[in-house]
């Protein structure tokens, strides 16, 4: 490695979630968490799967479209600062296969959890809220948007 060297990426945070195995990884992290909270033995198995649902849309909005910014040093003079991960993705590319994939599999995890409750309605509402807490920065017409001014700078 040299110091002092750049790397070929404009925005290596772009990269990341195309990276080989990055989507069975996703998939063996949301299995794991189900498994931990399942082996918890107060938690029934709706209270388990509501948790799982919940805790995970929790981490995604967190860390996909709440932090701004990337970790690495860009050449971009900044612009990548004023992002969320979301919107650096395949660098604002709509409707890629990453982008897809993370938009399914909330989904997928809400419909399990949704079924293993027996959609109770306590636990459909908190499932559903907490979808569409993922779901709705996704779209493609809030890509840059700050409602309310929330997240601007």
């Amino acid at each position: 490695m040299n110091v002092g060297v750049a790397h070929s990426e404009v925005n290596p945070n772009t990269r990341v979630m195309n990276s080989r195995g990055m989507w069975l990884t996703y998939a063996l992290g949301v299995g794991l968490l189900h498994i931990v909270l399942l082996s918890i033995p107060f938690f029934s198995v709706p209270v388990a799967w509501t948790l799982t649902n919940v805790i995970h849309n929790l981490g995604m909005y967190v860390f996909l479209h709440a932090v701004k910014g990337t970790p690495f040093e860009t050449p971009d003079q900044g612009k990548a600062r004023l992002l969320t991960h979301w919107e650096q993705l395949d660098y604002g590319v709509q409707f890629t296969s990453s982008r897809k994939f993370f938009t399914i599999s909330p989904i997928i995890l809400y419909f399990l959890a949704s079924f293993y409750t027996k959609y109770d309605s306590t636990h459909f509402v908190l499932n559903t809220t907490s979808l569409l807490t993922v779901l709705i920065p996704k779209l493609p017409q809030l890509h840059g948007v700050r409602i309310f001014g929330i997240n601007k700078y």
